[in-house]
């Protein structure tokens, strides 16, 4: 027999309509009410496996607002359910303020496995251990973007992009990490699901046309992460006005690199 809870988080399909769990089929139907992004998506699901429950929306624009009307119908002894437009809530998508408010207000909340791009993509890319991290949606800002290359440069980590930017996203990080193997995945479940890993510039070679679809991509750790970030490092204190020999006792006494190398790396660059 199943627990019931006051609030149930419902993963729905990221592509393929078939990709939900019979527990999520009958969650949606015995609950009194659904969140939902938006109505009019979520209802082409509904309608497709015979769900009548009510909707109303719960979108990022109406977090907030929306917290008295969860608190009213929850007291009067209603169970909802919060779905997203595809794949899994608070995974790059809203929930996260309705859940704190409604686990201070001491409701009981339960989680459905299910659809997540994430890790439909991890499962399906080759990789070196479990690590990786996900940072959601990476900046836009250019500078941002570098940033973020620099940062995980000994991590694998894994992002969300538009097909809009997603080209001038490769080039700013090919531009700060070189021809770096990457792997990207889009339209994940869907007829035309495309999975590509090769280097940064092939990958934007393969799409120079345009590309179309959801996107997740996974940028690899460098494999001479050490000598790449010295030279980071380098650049960095080069720009700010630092010369050689206070280069390599700077990085050497904070960072611990070997002071000649950085010294021998300095004058080369």
């Amino acid at each position: 027999m199943t627990r019931e809870f006051d609030f149930y988080i419902v993963p729905t399909p990221i592509g393929n309509i078939q990709d939900i769990t019979l527990r999520a089929i009958e969650v949606l139907k015995s609950v009194d009410l659904i969140a939902c992004e938006d109505t009019r998506v979520t209802q082409k699901l509904l309608n497709h496996y015979d769900i009548k429950t009510k909707c109303f929306s719960y979108h990022k624009y109406n977090e907030r607002e929306r917290v008295g009307y969860f608190l009213k119908e929850l007291s009067e002894g209603k169970k909802i359910a919060l779905v997203s437009d595809a794949g899994t809530p608070m995974i790059c998508d809203p929930g996260a303020v309705i859940v704190n408010e409604l686990k201070n207000a001491g409701y009981s909340i339960s989680a459905l496995p299910g659809a997540c791009a994430v890790t439909t993509f991890l499962s399906e890319i080759p990789r070196e251990g479990e690590e990786y991290t996900f940072i959601g949606f990476i900046p836009r800002n250019e500078k941002q973007i570098e940033e973020v290359a620099k940062k995980y440069l000994k991590h694998n980590f894994v992002f969300y992009e538009s097909p809009e930017r997603i080209l001038k996203t490769l080039k700013t990080i090919q531009k700060t990490r070189g021809d770096i193997k990457i792997a990207l995945g889009r339209e994940l479940s869907k007829l035309f699901e495309e999975i590509n890993v090769d280097k940064i510039s092939s990958i934007i070679e393969h799409y120079s046309n345009g590309i179309k679809g959801e996107i997740v991509c996974m940028i690899y750790a460098n494999e001479d992460s050490e000598n790449t970030e010295m030279e980071f490092k380098i650049k960095e204190l080069k720009n700010k006005g630092f010369k050689d020999k206070e280069i390599s006792t700077i990085l050497s006494t904070i960072c611990g690199f070997n002071k000649n190398e950085v010294y021998k790396k300095s004058l080369e660059l």
